[in-house]
């Protein structure tokens, strides 16, 4: 299979996340399949234009027989669902979110016989939950342990060029460049911006020899021209769905739960 034309599919098809992985993806010329948590608002309608330029089917990861077949003839799957807020009331643990999910979809790529998974977990910052991060590392253990080939992004929270936040996380994004923050990892854990991860996951995923396991923000970067990375590109922020619903826990809209 030639790199432009490699099949993706992608967990998380009408989410934030999922959605601007897709474009990237597009945008590089591959073939992407997309698949979609079981819901009340019609396929169709979670995904807007990209369900004219897609592939895409009904799945539940935390329900293994939905997964069943949707693997085969894919290169690569990207893994984007999990959860930073828990309900234990309500069997929503981090373990459940975060692990399960990764092991149902792992099973798929398995036996499905998908060559690469990717796993969007998360880099460790101040502000986020020490049982998420737990829970990212025992999934990335796992993929480790069962021997599936595959890559780790550790990404930052992402924003939305030209979209209000707050500022606590305007001033994070500021630090990643200035002395000391820049000497002491700060560039890893600084909220980015979704196109350019988009855009280096995409390139990650069509690479036949990715030259590490492990990428963080500043490789992703790296994966951008300095075009991309200054003005970014209008397929990741312009609307591709009709208004989302609020985030609720599972169905996490914005990657990693929410986005400052």
């Amino acid at each position: 299979m030639a790199a432009k034309r490699k099949r993706v599919l992608i967990t998380g098809g009408g989410t934030f996340l999922g959605d601007a992985l897709a474009a990237a993806l597009l945008a590089e010329g591959a073939e992407v399949t997309l698949l979609v948590r079981p819901d009340k608002i019609p396929p169709e309608e979670r995904l807007g234009s990209l369900a004219d330029r897609t592939r895409w089917h009904s799945a539940d990861v935390w329900n293994p027989a939905s997964l069943k077949g949707h693997g085969r003839a894919h290169a690569v799957a990207i893994h984007t669902i999990g959860g930073m807020h828990a309900d234990p009331a309500q069997g929503l643990t981090y373990h459940y979110l975060n692990v399960v999910s990764t092991r149902n979809v792992a099973h798929m790529c398995i036996t499905g016989g998908v060559n690469r998974m990717i796993l969007m977990s998360a880099a460790r910052a101040p502000w986020m939950s020490p049982g998420y991060i737990a829970a990212k590392r025992e999934a990335e253990a796992y993929l480790e342990r069962i021997g599936l080939p595959h890559i780790i992004i550790r990404a930052p929270l992402v924003y939305a060029r030209g979209h209000p936040r707050p500022l606590f996380y305007r001033l994070m994004s500021w630090l990643r460049g200035v002395p000391p923050f820049a000497w002491i990892g700060w560039r890893r854990a600084a909220p980015m911006p979704i196109d350019i991860l988009a855009r280096g996951v995409a390139r990650i995923a069509l690479d036949d020899t990715p030259t590490q396991t492990i990428f963080y923000a500043p490789d992703l970067r790296r994966r951008n021209t300095w075009a991309e990375r200054r003005r970014g590109s209008a397929y990741i922020t312009q609307p591709t769905a009709a208004p989302r619903r609020p985030i609720d826990r599972i169905d996490d809209e914005i990657p990693f739960g929410w986005t400052p």
